[in-house]
């Protein structure tokens, strides 16, 4: 028999483990997810969520409540009668009404080796502490911060120059394997849970806006990880002089080059080609994307940016 489940996510990462319940069979008796937000070219316009879009394309109700202080939003829940929630990125703290609200409680995937990236950004922290790997964690949740026990994990290795974005989109598949294999074994009576180790605890902070300038006084390996961690977004970015003037320039893939540029001077090009010393070593800018502009390959972006060697970018 099919689990009837309550499905709690917001952001395209959410939308693959969705479709996989869905399409395993399992009965999703109401989807919940952020209120449409202001969007369009203008910001005049309601956008629905990647969820909200996704499960009204699979006909299921969506329902968008603010956040459950109301009684009302509480007692709605319950009245579903559902055996489990699925919780993934769902962008709310769920009060022990709604973790307790289902016959077998709510089950979360989260995007990193707990205890190990607790918190709202675990792909982008992940990449930008130079971790070697990450993976996904099916966790059942309690009522503190991704401190639950946790049910399955698989584990996905970061390559040299996985971005963030690439990360992304290879946890939201093995995330939504993930889940359809646990809610199976759940359905089964065969779930076991193990609790967090106690050792090992980090926390990943929501991405500061303040924290996205990159610091060329910092080690190539900082500074690239840096890059890719919050490559497409928000975005790396540094200040080049474009035409006579500074302008914001993203920089959205780099690698690490086999260059030193010590003696140069952090921030310093080192030829041509955009390579650029950093505190101890270099890095190659792959891409890069001036305000308002496309992404381009370092060898187009040149085209109309020339960047000389010896020249310095901050």
């Amino acid at each position: 028999m099919a689990l009837r489940i309550i499905f709690m996510g917001t952001p395209d990462f959410s939308v693959a483990t969705l479709k996989a319940l869905h399409a395993a069979g399992h009965q999703i008796v109401m989807a919940y997810s952020q209120p449409p937000r202001p969007g369009g070219r203008r910001g005049l316009d309601l956008q629905k969520s990647p969820v909200h879009q996704a499960a009204e394309d699979l006909g299921i109700e969506v329902r968008h409540p603010l956040n459950f202080r109301d009684p009302a939003d509480r007692e709605a829940f319950v009245a579903l009668g559902a055996d489990v929630a699925v919780v993934v990125a769902y962008g709310l703290l769920l009060p022990e009404a709604i973790l307790n609200g289902t016959r077998l409680g709510a089950y979360n995937g989260h995007a990193s080796l707990l205890p190990r990236w607790r918190g709202a950004a675990p792909i982008q922290r992940a990449i930008m502490a130079g971790d070697a790997e990450t993976g996904m964690m099916v966790m059942k949740m309690d009522k503190g911060l991704d401190t639950g026990p946790v049910a399955l994990t698989r584990t996905v290795a970061i390559g040299p120059d996985m971005t963030a974005g690439e990360l992304h989109d290879a946890l939201s598949i093995v995330g939504a394997e993930a889940m359809v294999e646990a809610m199976a074994k759940l359905e089964a009576d065969t779930l076991e849970t193990v609790v967090q180790a106690e050792e090992g605890v980090l926390y990943a902070a929501k991405i500061d806006k303040a924290e996205t300038r990159v610091d060329f006084t910092r080690p190539a390996t900082e500074v690239h990880n840096h890059i890719r961690g919050l490559s497409p977004f928000p975005g790396a970015w540094t200040e080049m002089d474009v035409n006579g003037k500074p302008e914001r320039v993203k920089l959205i893939a780099s690698h690490l080059a086999e260059k030193d540029g010590v003696l140069a001077g952090p921030g310093t090009a080192l030829d041509d080609r955009l390579t650029i010393a950093c505190g101890t070593g270099a890095v190659s800018l792959v891409r890069l994307q001036k305000a308002g502009g496309k992404a381009l390959n370092a060898e187009d972006f040149l085209r109309g940016t020339p960047l000389p060697k010896g020249t310095v970018i901050t």
